[in-house]
Protein backbone atom coordinates (compact mmCIF):
# COMPACT_ATOMS: atom_id res chain seq x y z
CA UNK A 1 0.00 0.00 0.00
CA UNK A 2 1.06 3.31 -1.16
CA UNK A 3 0.37 6.73 -0.67
CA UNK A 4 0.06 8.87 -3.68
CA UNK A 5 0.64 12.16 -2.67
CA UNK A 6 -1.27 14.32 -5.77
CA UNK A 7 -4.07 12.45 -5.09
CA UNK A 8 -4.09 12.64 -1.09
CA UNK A 9 -3.62 16.21 -1.44
CA UNK A 10 -6.60 16.65 -4.14
CA UNK A 11 -9.40 14.59 -1.92
CA UNK A 12 -8.10 16.17 1.14
CA UNK A 13 -9.18 19.63 -0.09
CA UNK A 14 -12.23 18.51 -1.68
CA UNK A 15 -13.55 17.31 1.69
CA UNK A 16 -12.49 20.54 3.19
CA UNK A 17 -14.39 22.38 0.52
CA UNK A 18 -17.25 20.18 0.41
CA UNK A 19 -18.30 20.49 4.43
CA UNK A 20 -17.29 24.13 4.28
CA UNK A 21 -19.87 24.70 1.60
CA UNK A 22 -22.19 22.70 3.79
CA UNK A 23 -21.34 24.84 6.36
CA UNK A 24 -22.05 28.41 3.92
CA UNK A 25 -25.52 26.92 3.35
CA UNK A 26 -26.84 26.93 6.55
CA UNK A 27 -26.23 30.30 6.57
CA UNK A 28 -29.80 30.50 4.91
CA UNK A 29 -31.39 28.67 7.71
CA UNK A 30 -30.81 31.22 10.64
CA UNK A 31 -34.30 32.34 10.62
CA UNK A 32 -37.60 32.28 12.84
CA UNK A 33 -37.26 28.81 13.64
CA UNK A 34 -33.71 29.42 14.71
CA UNK A 35 -34.66 32.03 16.68
CA UNK A 36 -37.72 30.09 18.54
CA UNK A 37 -35.30 27.17 19.37
CA UNK A 38 -33.04 29.69 20.94
CA UNK A 39 -36.53 31.27 22.59
CA UNK A 40 -36.90 27.97 24.34
CA UNK A 41 -33.32 27.33 25.80
CA UNK A 42 -33.01 30.98 27.06
CA UNK A 43 -36.70 30.19 29.06
CA UNK A 44 -35.12 27.13 30.06
CA UNK A 45 -35.22 26.57 33.51
CA UNK A 46 -34.11 23.02 34.48
CA UNK A 47 -30.92 21.96 31.39
CA UNK A 48 -30.52 21.45 28.30
CA UNK A 49 -30.44 17.35 27.38
CA UNK A 50 -28.58 16.81 24.10
CA UNK A 51 -29.10 13.32 22.98
CA UNK A 52 -27.95 11.55 19.13
CA UNK A 53 -26.85 8.24 18.49
CA UNK A 54 -23.33 7.34 17.22
CA UNK A 55 -21.26 9.95 15.60
CA UNK A 56 -24.41 12.11 16.11
CA UNK A 57 -23.80 11.35 20.07
CA UNK A 58 -20.29 12.74 19.44
CA UNK A 59 -21.51 15.73 18.30
CA UNK A 60 -24.34 16.04 20.92
CA UNK A 61 -21.21 15.54 23.70
CA UNK A 62 -19.61 18.38 22.32
CA UNK A 63 -22.65 20.74 21.95
CA UNK A 64 -23.82 19.54 25.82
CA UNK A 65 -20.26 21.05 27.25
CA UNK A 66 -20.13 24.26 25.01
CA UNK A 67 -23.31 24.99 26.04
CA UNK A 68 -22.59 24.12 30.04
CA UNK A 69 -19.18 26.11 29.79
CA UNK A 70 -21.20 29.11 28.38
CA UNK A 71 -23.86 29.83 30.96
CA UNK A 72 -26.18 27.32 30.21
CA UNK A 73 -26.49 24.07 31.69
CA UNK A 74 -26.47 21.05 29.98
CA UNK A 75 -25.69 17.59 29.75
CA UNK A 76 -25.78 14.76 27.23
CA UNK A 77 -28.42 11.89 27.75
CA UNK A 78 -27.51 8.47 25.04
CA UNK A 79 -30.34 7.59 23.65
CA UNK A 80 -30.13 3.71 24.40
CA UNK A 81 -29.54 4.31 27.79
CA UNK A 82 -32.67 6.76 27.93
CA UNK A 83 -34.86 3.93 27.06
CA UNK A 84 -33.31 1.78 30.06
CA UNK A 85 -33.18 4.35 32.96
CA UNK A 86 -31.77 7.54 32.44
CA UNK A 87 -34.92 9.34 30.70
CA UNK A 88 -35.43 9.56 34.48
CA UNK A 89 -32.33 12.09 34.21
CA UNK A 90 -34.81 14.31 32.44
CA UNK A 91 -37.38 16.28 34.02
CA UNK A 92 -40.67 18.73 33.11
CA UNK A 93 -38.42 21.82 33.66
CA UNK A 94 -35.69 20.99 30.61
CA UNK A 95 -35.35 21.46 27.05
CA UNK A 96 -34.00 18.32 24.84
CA UNK A 97 -32.06 18.45 21.65
CA UNK A 98 -32.20 15.66 19.67
CA UNK A 99 -29.50 15.12 16.62
CA UNK A 100 -30.08 12.69 13.99
CA UNK A 101 -29.35 12.78 10.23
CA UNK A 102 -32.01 10.95 8.79
CA UNK A 103 -34.16 11.78 11.66
CA UNK A 104 -35.41 8.38 12.17
CA UNK A 105 -32.96 6.72 14.62
CA UNK A 106 -34.95 4.31 16.25
CA UNK A 107 -32.97 4.73 19.27
CA UNK A 108 -34.02 8.53 19.39
CA UNK A 109 -37.89 8.15 18.27
CA UNK A 110 -38.14 4.96 21.22
CA UNK A 111 -37.85 8.06 23.56
CA UNK A 112 -39.85 10.47 21.95
CA UNK A 113 -43.50 9.71 23.54
CA UNK A 114 -41.81 10.06 26.74
CA UNK A 115 -40.09 13.14 26.16
CA UNK A 116 -43.88 14.54 24.71
CA UNK A 117 -45.66 13.40 27.76
CA UNK A 118 -43.25 15.62 30.27
CA UNK A 119 -44.45 18.37 27.89
CA UNK A 120 -40.62 19.06 27.42
CA UNK A 121 -40.01 21.45 24.48
CA UNK A 122 -38.00 19.17 21.65
CA UNK A 123 -35.20 21.15 19.09
CA UNK A 124 -34.43 18.43 16.53
CA UNK A 125 -31.34 18.87 13.92
CA UNK A 126 -31.98 16.65 11.30
CA UNK A 127 -31.18 16.53 7.63
CA UNK A 128 -34.68 15.34 7.11
CA UNK A 129 -37.77 17.60 7.60
CA UNK A 130 -39.84 15.22 6.48
CA UNK A 131 -38.74 12.25 9.31
CA UNK A 132 -40.68 11.66 11.98
CA UNK A 133 -38.39 13.11 14.58
CA UNK A 134 -38.64 16.33 12.99
CA UNK A 135 -42.82 16.35 12.27
CA UNK A 136 -42.80 15.55 16.12
CA UNK A 137 -40.05 18.52 16.94
CA UNK A 138 -41.71 21.90 19.06
CA UNK A 139 -38.85 22.77 16.43
CA UNK A 140 -36.90 21.14 13.89
CA UNK A 141 -33.46 23.33 12.27
CA UNK A 142 -32.36 21.81 9.40
CA UNK A 143 -28.75 20.56 8.77
CA UNK A 144 -29.15 18.92 5.30
CA UNK A 145 -25.75 18.99 3.34
CA UNK A 146 -26.25 18.18 -0.71
CA UNK A 147 -23.95 15.86 -0.05
CA UNK A 148 -21.23 13.57 2.43
CA UNK A 149 -17.56 14.78 1.92
CA UNK A 150 -16.59 10.93 2.13
CA UNK A 151 -15.74 9.72 -1.44
CA UNK A 152 -18.34 6.87 -0.75
CA UNK A 153 -21.02 8.64 0.32
CA UNK A 154 -21.50 6.73 3.93
CA UNK A 155 -19.30 8.29 6.01
CA UNK A 156 -20.64 11.06 8.27
CA UNK A 157 -18.79 13.78 7.22
CA UNK A 158 -20.33 16.71 6.04
CA UNK A 159 -23.01 16.13 7.93
CA UNK A 160 -21.59 15.57 11.59
CA UNK A 161 -19.68 19.56 10.42
CA UNK A 162 -23.19 21.21 9.61
CA UNK A 163 -24.65 19.75 12.79
CA UNK A 164 -21.15 21.16 14.71
CA UNK A 165 -21.81 24.24 12.89
CA UNK A 166 -25.86 24.92 13.65
CA UNK A 167 -25.30 23.49 17.55
CA UNK A 168 -22.61 26.47 18.09
CA UNK A 169 -24.47 28.63 16.57
CA UNK A 170 -27.38 28.08 19.10
CA UNK A 171 -25.03 28.17 21.94
CA UNK A 172 -22.90 31.32 20.66
CA UNK A 173 -26.21 32.83 20.10
CA UNK A 174 -27.61 32.16 23.62
CA UNK A 175 -24.38 33.21 25.08
CA UNK A 176 -24.83 36.73 23.97
CA UNK A 177 -28.36 36.82 25.17
CA UNK A 178 -27.59 36.10 28.76
CA UNK A 179 -25.11 38.48 28.76
CA UNK A 180 -22.73 35.95 29.31
CA UNK A 181 -19.17 37.50 29.72
CA UNK A 182 -14.82 36.67 30.23
CA UNK A 183 -15.18 36.53 33.66
CA UNK A 184 -18.31 34.07 33.62
CA UNK A 185 -16.67 31.44 31.34
CA UNK A 186 -13.27 31.95 33.51
CA UNK A 187 -14.96 30.62 36.67
CA UNK A 188 -15.65 27.60 34.74
CA UNK A 189 -12.72 27.02 33.54
CA UNK A 190 -10.61 27.81 36.69
CA UNK A 191 -7.79 25.05 35.72
CA UNK A 192 -6.80 26.28 32.11
CA UNK A 193 -4.62 29.10 31.52
CA UNK A 194 -7.30 31.22 30.00
CA UNK A 195 -9.22 30.80 33.29
CA UNK A 196 -5.64 31.88 35.13
CA UNK A 197 -5.14 35.19 33.07
CA UNK A 198 -8.56 35.97 33.30
CA UNK A 199 -9.31 35.63 36.86
CA UNK A 200 -6.03 36.04 38.52
CA UNK A 201 -5.17 39.82 39.69
CA UNK A 202 -1.91 41.55 40.64
CA UNK A 203 -2.95 41.70 44.06
CA UNK A 204 -3.17 37.29 44.07
CA UNK A 205 0.41 37.06 43.20
CA UNK A 206 2.35 40.16 44.11
CA UNK A 207 5.21 39.93 46.63
CA UNK A 208 4.69 42.30 49.75
CA UNK A 209 6.12 43.56 53.19
CA UNK A 210 9.80 42.76 53.70
CA UNK A 211 9.72 40.89 50.16
CA UNK A 212 9.64 44.09 48.46
CA UNK A 213 12.97 45.57 47.43
CA UNK A 214 12.61 49.83 48.64
CA UNK A 215 15.06 52.05 49.59
CA UNK A 216 15.61 55.85 49.84
CA UNK A 217 16.46 58.01 47.31
CA UNK A 218 19.46 59.67 49.98
CA UNK A 219 20.55 55.98 49.97
CA UNK A 220 24.38 54.95 48.26
CA UNK A 221 24.09 53.05 45.19
CA UNK A 222 25.87 50.38 46.57
CA UNK A 223 23.18 50.10 49.21
CA UNK A 224 20.61 49.82 46.19
CA UNK A 225 22.45 47.31 44.76
CA UNK A 226 22.56 45.13 47.30
CA UNK A 227 18.72 45.29 48.13
CA UNK A 228 18.42 44.74 44.73
CA UNK A 229 20.85 41.25 45.11
CA UNK A 230 18.74 40.49 48.39
CA UNK A 231 14.91 40.87 46.88
CA UNK A 232 15.81 39.01 43.89
CA UNK A 233 13.53 41.11 41.77
CA UNK A 234 15.87 42.65 39.15
CA UNK A 235 14.94 46.18 40.42
CA UNK A 236 14.74 48.34 43.92
CA UNK A 237 11.78 50.88 44.40
CA UNK A 238 12.79 54.25 45.80
CA UNK A 239 10.07 55.62 47.91
CA UNK A 240 9.92 58.94 49.96
CA UNK A 241 8.88 58.78 54.28
CA UNK A 242 5.17 58.39 53.41
CA UNK A 243 6.30 55.60 51.26
CA UNK A 244 4.90 56.88 47.80
CA UNK A 245 6.88 56.22 44.79
CA UNK A 246 9.71 58.39 43.91
CA UNK A 247 11.38 56.61 41.02
CA UNK A 248 12.56 52.96 40.40
CA UNK A 249 16.33 51.36 40.00
CA UNK A 250 16.79 48.59 37.51
CA UNK A 251 19.79 46.15 35.79
CA UNK A 252 19.08 48.17 32.82
CA UNK A 253 20.08 51.62 35.09
CA UNK A 254 22.65 50.25 36.07
CA UNK A 255 24.16 49.12 32.71
CA UNK A 256 23.37 52.72 31.65
CA UNK A 257 25.22 54.04 34.55
CA UNK A 258 28.08 52.11 34.13
CA UNK A 259 28.05 53.43 30.44
CA UNK A 260 28.48 57.38 31.85
CA UNK A 261 31.62 56.46 33.91
CA UNK A 262 30.12 58.07 37.12
CA UNK A 263 32.17 56.98 40.28
CA UNK A 264 29.62 54.10 41.70
CA UNK A 265 31.12 54.43 45.43
CA UNK A 266 29.69 58.34 45.86
CA UNK A 267 26.33 58.27 44.23
CA UNK A 268 23.57 57.97 45.56
CA UNK A 269 20.23 56.06 43.84
CA UNK A 270 18.11 59.23 43.37
CA UNK A 271 21.10 60.44 41.48
CA UNK A 272 20.46 57.69 38.84
CA UNK A 273 17.27 56.35 39.42
CA UNK A 274 14.13 56.07 36.14
CA UNK A 275 11.29 58.48 37.34
CA UNK A 276 7.80 58.05 35.69
CA UNK A 277 8.34 54.57 35.28
CA UNK A 278 5.85 52.03 34.68
CA UNK A 279 3.51 50.73 37.63
CA UNK A 280 1.03 48.60 38.56
CA UNK A 281 -2.56 48.02 40.72
CA UNK A 282 -3.36 45.25 42.51
CA UNK A 283 -6.74 45.23 41.12
CA UNK A 284 -5.22 44.87 37.46
CA UNK A 285 -5.34 41.47 35.65
CA UNK A 286 -2.26 39.62 35.76
CA UNK A 287 -2.13 38.99 32.46
CA UNK A 288 -2.46 43.64 32.33
CA UNK A 289 0.89 43.47 33.98
CA UNK A 290 2.04 40.77 31.51
CA UNK A 291 1.40 42.99 28.81
CA UNK A 292 3.15 45.84 30.03
CA UNK A 293 6.27 43.95 30.76
CA UNK A 294 6.40 42.61 27.26
CA UNK A 295 5.16 45.84 25.44
CA UNK A 296 8.30 47.84 27.25
CA UNK A 297 10.61 44.88 27.76
CA UNK A 298 10.88 45.26 30.95
CA UNK A 299 11.41 42.56 33.79
CA UNK A 300 9.10 44.03 36.88
CA UNK A 301 6.66 46.40 38.24
CA UNK A 302 5.92 48.21 41.42
CA UNK A 303 2.72 47.94 42.42
CA UNK A 304 0.82 51.24 43.99
CA UNK A 305 -2.67 51.90 45.52
CA UNK A 306 -4.81 53.97 43.82
CA UNK A 307 -4.82 57.29 45.79
CA UNK A 308 -1.65 58.18 47.04
CA UNK A 309 0.67 55.89 45.02
CA UNK A 310 1.76 54.78 47.73
CA UNK A 311 4.28 51.39 47.07
CA UNK A 312 2.52 48.04 48.39
CA UNK A 313 3.64 45.77 46.36
CA UNK A 314 5.95 44.58 43.93
CA UNK A 315 5.82 41.89 41.21
CA UNK A 316 8.13 40.32 38.43
CA UNK A 317 7.95 38.17 35.03
CA UNK A 318 8.71 34.61 37.69
CA UNK A 319 5.58 35.54 39.53
CA UNK A 320 3.66 35.44 36.09
CA UNK A 321 5.26 32.50 35.39
CA UNK A 322 5.08 30.44 38.22
CA UNK A 323 1.33 32.09 38.48
CA UNK A 324 0.65 30.18 34.92
CA UNK A 325 -0.40 33.44 33.31
CA UNK A 326 2.62 34.24 31.22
Amino acid sequence: MTLDPDNTRKLALAVIETEARAVADLADRIDATFLAACEHILACRGRVVVTGMGKSGHIGGKLAATFASTGTPAFFVHPGEASHGDLGMITRDDVAIALSHSGETDEILTILPLIRRLGVPLIALTGNPGSRLATEATVHLDISVEREACPLGLAPTSSTTATLAMGDALAVAVLDARGFTADDFARSHPGGRLGRRLLIHVGDIMRTGDAIPRIHAGALLRDALLEVSRKGLGMVVICNDDGAIEGVFTDGDLRRTLDRGLDLHRLTVGEVMTRNGCTARPDWLAAEALQIMESRRINALPVIDDERQRLVGAINMHDLLRAGVA
